[in-house]
């Protein structure tokens, strides 16, 4: 399963968002462990934050003018946020570049990561770090969808609940991306599901 996986995201070309110029640039690492049944770990960022506070999140930040590349943001961050060091990731790929809510232009990056790691939260940023299976989403088991207009199209981004966890906004639309791409999960984003609920 893990190597269909990694074949498939080396072998992707995600999709280029139109966005405007200069908006700030940001990164974010998809953890996901080399196991029989891969799991992405995901973050619980800490509620006092500024942005995005008490939001499921996976590790990452805007980049740095030290930064080399996006991925280096990405990596820098999520040694920041979960002490995980650089070494311990295999890169594998781009996921498709979204813009943020507060303008900022986020590119993920899977990543493979042994499957036990010893995580150790930056209690300043991160409240909790726990994993989900990736197959958990692979049929879409969303709670409720929420409808987000971008440039004349409107999008149906489910929202998931994992225990205590939900999952939404960037993060989910992250995840259907990939389930998409591994699991041929066919999770169409563009229309609304049957049960949606259209109000006035």
């Amino acid at each position: 399963m893990l190597d269909e996986l990694l074949q498939r995201v080396r072998g992707y070309s995600p999709r280029i968002m139109e966005t405007q110029e200069g908006f700030p640039e940001a990164a974010v690492l998809v953890p996901i462990t080399r196991s029989d049944e891969p799991e992405v770990v995901l973050t619980l960022r800490a509620s006092g934050l500024s942005t995005h506070g008490g939001e499921v999140a996976f590790p990452g930040g805007r980049r740095d003018p030290e930064d080399n590349d996006l991925i280096e943001t990405a990596l820098r961050e999520a040694e920041e946020e979960i002490g995980l060091p650089p070494g311990l990731v295999e890169i594998v790929g781009p996921l498709g570049t979204l813009v943020s809510r507060h303008g900022i232009q986020v590119t993920p990056y899977v990543g493979v990561v042994p499957d036990f790691v010893d995580y150790q939260a930056n209690d300043a940023e991160i409240a909790a770090v726990f994993n989900v299976p990736l197959a958990f989403f692979r049929d879409d088991p969303r709670e409720v969808t929420h409808r987000i207009d971008y440039l004349g199209h409107s999008w149906y981004v489910p929202s998931y609940r994992y225990g205590e966890y939900k999952i939404w906004g960037l993060t989910a639309i992250m995840l259907v991306e990939l389930v998409n791409l591994v699991y041929d999960a066919g999770i169409d984003m563009r229309r609304p599901p049957e049960h949606y609920i259209h109000l006035k």
